[in-house]
This record gives C-alpha cells, sequence and structure tokens, in this order.
C-alpha cells in the first residue's frame, strides 16, 4: 500500500479562526506549530514527532464522546501532568479517571475545545 500516514485533519467550525488559535496557544497543534526535536514551524502546516497513531471507527451509539459529535481528537504527549495544570490555569476544564490509565497503554485525560469538541490526551507508556 502506498499510504504513508495522516496527511490533514479537517473539520467543520463554527468559527475556524478562533479555534485555530486556540488549538495552538492551548495545545501548540496547527499550522506554524512544531513539536520538540522538528526543526523550525512551517506557515501551513504542523511538525509532529513520529509515532503511533490509532484509526479506529467507533459505533455510532458510542459514548466515549458526545453524541452530537462525529470525532474525537486523541493527541499524544510527553508531559501529560504539565500540560494539564497549563490548561488549567488557562481556564479548560479537564476530567482524569484511573480506570482510564493502565501501565500498558499509558495515561489518559480528557478536555473540550471551546466548540465542545472532544479532545483526549494520551502519554503513552515510557518506552
Amino acid at each position: 500500500m502506498p499510504v504513508l500516514g495522516v496527511g490533514g485533519i479537517f473539520f467543520r467550525a463554527q468559527d475556524p479562526e478562533a479555534l485555530a488559535a486556540w488549538y495552538r496557544d492551548h495545545l501548540g497543534v496547527g499550522a506554524g506549530c512544531a513539536a520538540p526535536d522538528t526543526g523550525e514551524p512551517e506557515e501551513w502546516s504542523w511538525k509532529v514527532q513520529g509515532g503511533p497513531l490509532v484509526f479506529a471507527p467507533f459505533e455510532a451509539g458510542t459514548d466515549y464522546w458526545p453524541a452530537d459529535k462525529q470525532f474525537m481528537l486523541n493527541l499524544r504527549v510527553s508531559d501529560l501532568d504539565s500540560l494539564l495544570a497549563q490548561l488549567q490555569i488557562g481556564g479548560t476544564e479537564v476530567t482524569v479517571k484511573p480506570e482510564w490509565d493502565s501501565p500498558e497503554t499509558g495515561r489518559f485525560a480528557r478536555i473540550h475545545d471551546p466548540e465542545g469538541n472532544a479532545i483526549e490526551l494520551w502519554e503513552p507508556p515510557a518506552a
């Protein structure tokens, strides 16, 4: 197969500019952002580190994220505790549940962007 990976994530928004700014300012995600050790940011893309990516359709009736939303983002992070602290200082509500975490899969937290889209933050287990 010639597919190499995900080339973009596109979704509708009520206010695309404001939502893009929120992702950039709160999570370092989107055009003009670069993860550590990926070089200088580029105007139109988000430079990410390589690693696992889960691609998984869910049952239509799942309660894993709000029923009125068609998707949930899962973002791989390197220091969940410090990111959660920054988000809380910035006024973002954070949900953590011990049952979400395991030594095999790592640690998880849930937030929502200003338009109510669920974002799962995932810190994989240490290698």
